[in-house]
């Protein structure tokens, strides 16, 4: 009659590591079965009685011409035990290798990543600076001798209209401007005037240095 034990008891009674209990399963030493998805070893009660024996007698005192067959069992019980110890070693090695595999395979996946990223980046960066000196050319219109020569009327417009002109739409660029049109209208710079008591900037007149 058969008997089911779990993988950790039966290493713990034959006194070896579950390591090599699951090692004697892979190589067919040991018979196991899944039971409601649980692993157990395949006991024979017949062996089972045998191992216990050996393990009492070994327990007791033996008379003195009985010394010859208890060195024999513990030699065979020394032996046992190295295998053991040998299959838990392989199986620590195994498992070690593919650790070390898993490793290397994450790390390089994370290598991946962190360069795609870097790259994309750098793209959006340069975009960034694209979109910046393409404002910047709207903004800042550079008026040619030609071109001005070629001006007949003068165009004035409001302040609010010139700073819609040259890009200038957060309140405290506004404001810092408003400063330097006002200072400048006061120097008597000829692309300002006031009319009706309001600011006005003359758009055909370079304004080139009010911006820097």
């Amino acid at each position: 009659m058969e008997k089911l034990m779990k993988p950790a008891e039966y290493a713990k009674e034959l006194g070896i590591s579950r390591q090599a209990v699951y090692a004697k399963i892979k190589r067919g030493i040991l018979t196991a079965k899944n039971v409601d998805g649980k692993l157990y070893i395949v006991v024979d009660n017949r062996n089972k009685a045998e191992e216990t024996a050996v393990k009492t007698d070994t327990a007791k005192p033996k008379p003195a011409r009985a010394t010859a067959s208890a060195s024999q069992s513990r030699a065979k019980e020394y032996e046992f035990l190295l295998a053991a110890k040998d299959e838990t070693i392989s199986v620590l090695k195994g498992t070690v290798k593919d650790l070390k595999k898993s490793n290397k395979q994450i790390s390089t996946t994370l290598k991946g990543e962190i360069d795609l990223l870097k790259e994309a980046f750098h793209e959006m960066r340069n975009l960034y600076v694209l979109q910046l000196e393409h404002k910047e050319q709207e903004a800042i219109e550079v008026i040619s001798e030609e071109e001005s020569v070629e001006i007949v009327e003068e165009k004035w417009v409001s302040v609010k209209k010139f700073f819609k002109k040259i890009g200038i739409t957060k309140e405290k660029q506004q404001e810092k401007m408003m400063k330097r049109l006002k200072k400048a209208h006061k120097s008597g710079e000829e692309y300002l005037m006031k009319e009706e008591g309001k600011l006005k900037v003359n758009l055909n007149k370079n304004y080139r240095e009010l911006l820097k």
